[in-house]
């Protein structure tokens, strides 16, 4: 149930009504926006119901929502897109991102050199695992409090902020100590106490697409983290499994207008993981600038043909440059404003 505030509504209203929710066992979430209060009432229908709400003082009318994501769902916020602000750089709104990085953090040398790079070249946020899930157990697994090591020491010299993925709850302390935002992949969308966990840290939180989920299935992952009471959650699409043999997956772009009518949520691409080329990564980042994205991550390397992991997809270095020009221009021309 969403209850919407009277503009001009006093505290003490809003406090009243969030109290009276949270007395019949439900939670309470506010949404503030420039003239209105939005409050989500989240838990039993039908205890909500018994409250009476539409003759409180201040409450001008509720709205069901019938989406099984509430706080998720473009309902909550009447029109009103979220926007995540780090460190002065925002994703969503008008506010188009660039996310750029290795996929993993190999060395110092690795990390700082492309770390120069996309920040000379305007990136908002640099992007590296510290922590790699792989499909083979024998495959290398990241570097781990070293790579978040040398992910501290990239931003203590760039100011760029921090994303870097969380797999296990036991490294929570370690990552959030860098992180300034958490990256939960693909293969732990539905990791629903990670997700909760990650809610609570405050952090925002980048959550990938699984690789065989449906819309619903991320929108219901996000509503993990965002009932811990934590709003700054963005959403990326990075590829599904199709019956298609000729890419590593599919990358759906009509998840970007689609996911724009559903949720108020920001809406990130990864172009690098479903061409798994990256002669086609250029054309996969404009079309989703195109169609409306919030922002881009994009897998970049000092020298990728020696990379670790997933060197075929990453641009070099040497390319950074040009191919954020391209992406900028096609952002700006979609209407966003480019953060940097």
């Amino acid at each position: 149930m969403m209850i919407v505030m009277k503009e001009g509504a006093t505290q003490e209203e809003i406090s009243h009504v969030v109290e009276r929710i949270e007395e019949v066992g439900c939670s309470a979430h506010l949404s503030k926006g420039e003239l209105l209060t939005v409050i989500g009432a989240i838990g039993d229908r039908d205890r909500v119901a018994s409250l009476g709400l539409e003759g409180y003082d201040g409450v001008d009318h509720l709205v069901p929502i019938l989406k099984p994501y509430k706080l998720a769902s473009a309902q909550f916020r009447k029109g009103e897109r979220t926007v995540v602000e780090v460190d002065g750089r925002r994703i969503g709104g008008d506010h188009f991102g660039l996310i750029a990085g290795p996929c993993t953090i190999e060395s110092r040398e690795q990390t700082l050199e492309t770390a120069r790079v996309v920040n000379e070249h305007g990136a908002s946020m640099l992007r590296g695992g510290a922590y790699k899930p792989r499909t083979s157990p024998y495959s290398f697994q990241g570097l781990g409090v070293e790579g978040l090591r040398l992910l501290q020491e990239a931003k203590d010299e760039t100011g760029l902020p921090i994303v870097t993925e969380l797999m296990d709850v036991r490294d929570t302390e370690d990552v959030i100590e860098v992180a300034d935002v958490i990256q939960i992949g693909a293969r732990n969308m539905q990791n629903y106490t990670l997700l909760t966990e990650v809610g609570r840290t405050g952090k925002a939180v980048l959550l990938k697409r699984g690789l065989s989920s449906t819309l619903d299935d991320l929108l219901m992952a996000s509503e993990y983290v965002l009932k811990e009471g934590n709003p700054n959650v963005m959403l990326c699409e990075r590829g599904i499994r199709t019956f298609e043999t000729a890419y590593r997956f599919t990358l759906d772009l009509l998840a970007i207008p689609a996911l724009r009518e559903l949720t108020h949520l920001p809406i990130v691409v990864d172009p690098s993981h479903a061409p798994g080329r990256r002669d086609w990564v250029p054309a996969m980042s404009m079309a989703a600038a195109a169609a409306g994205a919030d922002g881009i991550i994009v897998e970049v390397h000092n020298d990728p043909e020696h990379a670790i992991c997933d060197g075929p997809q990453a641009l070099a270095t040497t390319d950074f440059g040009d191919y954020a020009d391209q992406v900028r221009r096609v952002a700006e021309v979609a209407g966003k404003l480019v953060s940097v």
